[in-house]
């Protein structure tokens, strides 16, 4: 079990019960997001450790790690993936000023973006937990991924571009990664981290209820500001920060869905356009951000 008695961002002993809110996902279970009263660093207090977080995985419905999921949220997941990935490969190219290279993505579920990314010429290589997942990508799109064990084997500044699409908030040891992630990068190589955002419109107004609190699976709730704070005690800097705009509908519908509303799936999208228009003034409060590294 993962408790903390210092935020695990800036070390400081004055951290206090933030909220309390369940695994609307699978177990209903409750659990605590305590809150660093001195950074303001949210974490979820007494997670499950690497042996026992497996089972909070073991859904058909967890839709990073399964293409066969039906449903319409299943439906509304694979639409805006599919609209995003265009997206994705235009910020990844931008990001690393280049046409052509080498990328690693870090978490990479099902392996659409891999499979993007290959088709545009670019040298690829995921690392993904999930078997089936894993198993999905390799004998459908013909890339290379290995188990999250063996990263130790990969060749030291090999990549010169390293992403991560929200991945980062389920690591039990984010700052033993980030490490990893920069003995793997060129000397010039980019890193790319997308990561809900605890201080967007839509965390505030949602509470407890905000679907990507995702708990006990997201471990680490960044605001713009904590993730700073992080990338400067794992050598890294922010060189630039963009949204994922269609997030804020999905989040907003599930967030719905959680609080018993029989409308989610209208009022998610109605409140998700509201938010989404408010971030237009104020793009740190969008619900979730892509952060663009490069070592310090």
């Amino acid at each position: 079990m993962g408790h903390y008695t210092i935020c695990p961002v800036c070390d400081s002993t004055n951290i206090d019960l933030h909220l309390q809110t369940n695994d609307f996902f699978l177990s209903s279970e409750p659990f605590s997001l305590f809150r660093c009263l001195s950074c303001g660093f949210v974490f979820t207090q007494d997670h499950p450790d690497e042996k026992e977080i497996s089972n909070y995985y073991a859904s058909e419905d967890y839709l990073s790690h399964n293409d066969s999921a039906r449903g319409l949220t299943s439906i509304l997941f694979r639409f805006s993936r599919k609209i995003m990935l265009g997206r994705k490969r235009k910020i990844t190219e931008k990001a690393a000023g280049l046409i052509k290279g080498r990328l690693l993505d870090i978490g990479c579920g099902t392996g659409h973006f891999l499979n993007v990314m290959k088709k545009a010429e670019w040298e690829v290589k995921g690392i993904e937990i999930n078997d089936k997942a894993r198993e999905y990508a390799v004998s459908s799109f013909g890339v290379e991924v290995i188990n999250p064990g063996l990263i130790a084997l990969l060749e030291t500044n090999s990549f010169d571009i390293i992403t991560m699409w929200h991945v980062l908030e389920h690591f039990q040891d984010p700052v033993m990664y980030l490490s990893e992630v920069s003995r793997l990068m060129k000397a010039d190589g980019v890193c790319i981290i997308a990561l809900p955002n605890c201080s967007s419109y839509d965390a505030e107004h949602y509470g407890k209820f905000w679907a990507a609190f995702d708990v006990p699976r997201h471990l680490w709730h960044f605001s713009p500001f904590t993730f700073q704070l992080f990338t400067q005690k794992s050598g890294f800097k922010i060189k630039s920060v963009k949204s994922l705009p269609l997030d804020v509908f999905y989040i907003s519908m599930l967030s719905e869905k959680h609080r018993g509303n029989r409308l989610y799936f209208i009022t998610g999208i109605a409140k998700g356009g509201w938010f989404w228009f408010l971030s237009l003034f104020k793009k740190t409060k969008i619900s979730s951000l892509i952060y663009i590294l490069k070592k310090s």
